[in-house]
């Protein structure tokens, strides 16, 4: 995948055996997503997965974890809504912004870093010079300040991973999707990421973690592992992130 933010509305402790991931009644009023008996595939190839019960509330970060290829970037697709599943039920309650912030981070190459950050807060009714004011926080939470005045196409993957989850905060979206956001940093960084995504989530907005990171999955509330509802024996169900 190769964008960074797409709006719905315009385009710890050691883990357990076998990770929690069944469906938990969701207090009304707060946004929600509930799935039943998740499946998935592609036309007529194998099952990615099947069987797979959730329901996705603030207050948690949730990991979505599993091998290469077991589905992790379709279920967040499923999740935001940008395509159904092949099988079962999925709802949402109170879920009206969805970002997600993909791996590999695309942003406007010939604007600053605090313009991207900028962006969804003026977008928001905030004056410029409030939004900037909250833009820098933002940035320096995710160690940016120093980078504001460079543009997109100057920053190093990890800072355009970086300003990329800056920009998904400043939009305040009920539902935050985000893919491998470790991948690119170093360790103080990423546990950094971490941090932040998990403190989000005690917050007003859901919060889902693909990754392939076992500091990320432990720093998570909760781990959905796709390795447990693969049915297909040709693939390999071993997790990386242990």
């Amino acid at each position: 995948m190769s964008t960074s933010i797409l709006p719905l509305e315009t385009v710890a402790d050691p883990v357990p055996t076998r990770p929690i991931d069944s469906a938990r009644p969701a207090a009304g009023g707060i946004p929600s997503v509930t799935g039943e008996h998740v499946g998935h595939r592609f036309a007529d190839g194998p099952w990615l997965f099947r069987d797979l019960d959730f329901t996705l509330t603030t207050g948690e970060a949730v990991g979505l974890c599993g091998p290469s290829g077991s589905g992790k970037s379709t279920l967040l697709s499923i999740i935001a809504g940008f395509e159904p599943p092949a099988e079962g039920t999925i709802r949402r309650s109170r879920v009206n912004r969805v970002r997600w912030v993909f791996q590999n981070p695309h942003g406007m190459p010939r604007r600053t870093a605090i313009d991207h950050v900028v962006q969804p807060l003026l977008g928001q009714g905030i004056d410029r010079t409030q939004a900037e004011d909250e833009a820098i926080a933002i940035m320096s939470t995710f160690h940016l300040t120093k980078v504001a005045a460079r543009e997109f196409r100057e920053l190093s993957g990890g800072e355009a991973q970086r300003l990329m989850l800056a920009r998904a905060i400043a939009s305040k979206p009920d539902l935050l999707l985000v893919d491998e956001p470790t991948a690119q940093l170093d360790q103080r960084t990423a546990n950094d990421i971490d941090s932040t995504l998990t403190g989000l989530a005690q917050g007003d907005a859901i919060v889902v973690i693909a990754t392939h990171d076992p500091n990320t999955r432990a720093a998570c509330t909760r781990v959905i592992d796709l390795a447990w509802h693969n049915p297909n024996p040709n693939i390999d169900t071993k997790d990386d992130t242990r």
